[in-house]
């Protein structure tokens, strides 16, 4: 550097060289104001280009609402998320009458036996453990305290518990005209193979789900003797002797010959809880404990059905049941039916999510059973074959693929539908089919939450919309009525 100072400076004595280098130094000075000026240009836009992008995502966070980040818990709302809003765009409100902007989160199950940590209570942590992924099916250990668990089952007791097992009245024959269904059709519906012959495990299916009564293979070889339809003795029921029989036939003849609750599909008593505004705090925390829990929207959870709470005396059962039907267009949603203004005479609960709590340990049997849990196909018919019925918690609940035992304060949860994989209720998932086994010893306590969602995005929009608009009307005249009620003081107290 040295050696160079020297140079320019015995380079200054003579003046042409001076005039070269006096030019080239001005020319590096342009270029460094250039560049200067230029790089103050870029950094200006790609500030404003960052505050653009903390804007957005600030825009986006409060109208999405923000909610709370669970360690360990992947719902995949991203990925959900951007599949959505792609069929969203195909669909213009105009077409759909409500946008899509609610979309139902599923906990990923990972694989059987996968542990995985959430947040459900403050200063808290709970383990959710996966025990099936056909269905979706999660069990949560203290997911109550023994406290909870006593203060539910006092409250329920206070209330005083009915008969679960309601059986169908007669009058399937005003049914069968109202769905104007010919005995063939009729026929053709039970006859699941297609075999031209109704066979036993085809037609006790039908009749366990429609009656309310469990009947056995023996039951029904009683019955077609006492109504003498199986006329040639082998078991089966052709569509010529199906035509003698009147669709309610076959209670009838139970209810003449007298039917014990053993034989009842269920064979327990309950009640219902209110867990809203005003309910026990217990009830009001054990809802908030499950929105958290499913990581869906709190006003779908809020317009759900009450705490069932239910008791199994020794002896107590249930057979083996899915908590919501399939959904086809023709059926209504209970909770929905009344906003769809259409009149079906195929009603399902639509119970998106069953969530079951056990309120006491059993002293011996009350397992809740899951019979074809991760089977590799489903097969109605061939859940009762030869002298196994694994709808048959009484007699066969030990030949489940899977059986969950109740403890005190452990919660279950699993999914009754598929997604549909647009972030909203998919078809019904049959590996979903549990019952309770029968208690041999003791007392069973459990208490249900289900999870109310319609299929049919645009029936569940407008039954939330009218609700809220409902709820809008009842503050404001709650608000009106205070300020009628303050003023009335007033006057009086000037009088």
């Amino acid at each position: 550097m040295m050696e160079e100072e020297n140079n320019i400076e015995e380079d200054d004595a003579a003046s042409p060289p001076v005039r070269t280098l006096h030019r080239q130094r001005v020319s590096l000075q342009k270029n460094s104001v250039c560049s200067r000026s230029y790089f103050m240009v870029v950094m200006v836009f790609f500030h404003v280009y960052i505050i653009n992008v903390i804007a957005l995502l600030l825009y986006v966070h409060y109208n999405n609402g923000s909610t709370p980040s669970t360690p360990n818990l992947d719902f995949s709302r991203r990925d959900s998320s951007h599949k959505v809003s792609e069929a969203s765009d195909a669909q213009t409100p105009a077409d759909s009458g409500f946008a899509r902007d609610m979309y139902l989160p599923r906990i990923e199950g990972i694989r059987v036996g996968h542990v995985q940590k959430v947040s459900l209570v403050p200063g808290k942590v709970h383990e959710m453990k996966t025990l099936s992924l056909k269905p979706l099916l999660f069990e949560i250990p203290n997911f109550l305290s023994g406290e909870e668990c006593s203060v539910v089952v006092r409250l329920a007791q206070l209330k005083g518990l009915m008969e679960s097992q309601v059986m169908v009245p007669e009058g399937q024959e005003e049914l069968n005209q109202q769905l104007n269904l010919s005995p063939e059709e009729i026929f053709n519906f039970l006859d699941l193979n297609q075999d031209g012959q109704l066979q036993p495990h085809e037609i006790l299916t039908h009749s366990r789900v429609r009656d309310g009564i469990w009947l056995t293979s023996e039951n029904l070889k009683e019955i077609y003797d006492g109504l003498k339809v199986d006329q040639d003795g082998n078991g089966l029921l052709s569509l010529e002797e199906f035509r003698h029989l009147r669709s309610d036939a076959f209670q009838h003849f139970l209810m003449q010959r007298g039917v014990e609750r053993s034989q009842l599909v269920r064979n327990s008593r309950h009640t219902w809880l209110y867990q809203g505004q005003g309910a026990h705090q217990v009830l009001q925390d054990l809802r908030k404990r499950i929105t958290s829990l499913t990581r869906l929207p709190s006003s779908l959870v809020e317009l759900s059905e009450p705490l069932q709470v239910v008791r199994y005396e020794q002896g107590g059962h249930y057979h083996a049941h899915h908590d919501s039907g399939p959904v086809y267009p023709e059926t209504a949603c209970t909770h929905t039916r009344l906003t769809a203004n259409t009149t079906s005479p195929f009603q399902t609960s639509c119970r998106y999510i069953t969530v079951l709590f056990y309120l006491n340990n059993v002293e011996e049997g009350g397992e809740t059973t899951f019979p074809v849990a991760d089977n590799r196909t489903y097969e109605e018919a061939s859940l009762i074959q030869n002298d196994v019925d694994l709808l048959d918690t009484r007699k066969h609940c030990d030949k489940g693929n899977l059986r969950v035992k109740p403890t005190k304060g452990t919660a279950v949860f699993w999914y009754n539908y598929l997604s549909d994989g647009r972030g909203w209720v998919g078809e019904q998932d049959e590996y979903s089919l549990h019952g309770g086994c029968v208690v041999t010893r003791g007392t069973k306590w459990v208490a249900n939450n289900w999870i109310n969602v319609d299929p049919d995005y645009q029936r569940q929009a407008h039954y939330q919309q009218l609700v809220s608009q409902q709820q809008e009307i009842q503050e404001q005249e709650e608000i009106i009525s205070e300020l009628n009620s303050e003023r009335h003081t007033e006057t009086h107290q000037d009088l």
